[in-house]
């Protein structure tokens, strides 16, 4: 029971995360469309660092279906979902190397990196055009630059929870 409990609490706090990145205005500072922080990727980062593979499939797969009926619709799912899948794919392999060869900026970075790929690919399905794959650059460097600042929020995030010892279930 409290492993359901901290897991509801994690999706709702993904989804409030994925409100307020909403308000963030990244494209007055950076002209990229669709550019995000990606903030509940911390939600992700700490369901696979400090629960299990399944419950950050559940709390991820999750998010994205209710913020995609709160926020989006139909396509907003495809991306989201393709994104989200990529990146968590990555994140798991990366996770692990962990402390040996990938730290958790490495990790962040990775799954940002696939986030965007996972979206291009479905863009490029869905259009059914590859021209889409051009603006993959783009989209890798400001994710590489996201994943480092989310993976510093969690880094400081986790040194507040390992220094507190609080999440157990």
């Amino acid at each position: 029971m409290k492993k359901l409990t901290l897991n509801s609490i994690l999706i709702s706090l993904a989804l409030v995360l994925s409100f307020v990145e909403r308000f963030i205005p990244l494209n007055l500072l950076v002209p990229v469309p669709g550019l995000k922080l990606g903030l509940a990727n911390i939600v992700t980062m700490f369901a696979l660092f400090y629960l299990d593979i399944p419950s950050a499939i559940t709390i991820t797969v999750l998010r994205c279906v209710l913020a995609s009926l709160i926020f989006g619709g139909m396509s907003s799912l495809i991306y989201s979902l393709s994104g989200a899948f990529f990146a968590l794919v990555i994140m798991i392999i990366l996770k692990l190397g962990y402390e040996k060869a990938f730290s958790l900026v490495g990790i962040s970075m990775g799954g940002a990196a696939a986030h965007n790929s996972g979206q291009i690919v479905a863009a490029s399905l869905m259009m059914k055009n590859t021209a889409i794959f051009a603006y993959l650059p783009i989209l890798l460097i400001t994710g590489l630059v996201t994943g480092i600042l989310t993976a510093i929020i969690a880094m400081n995030l986790f040194l507040v929870f390992d220094k507190n010892n609080r999440v157990k279930y």
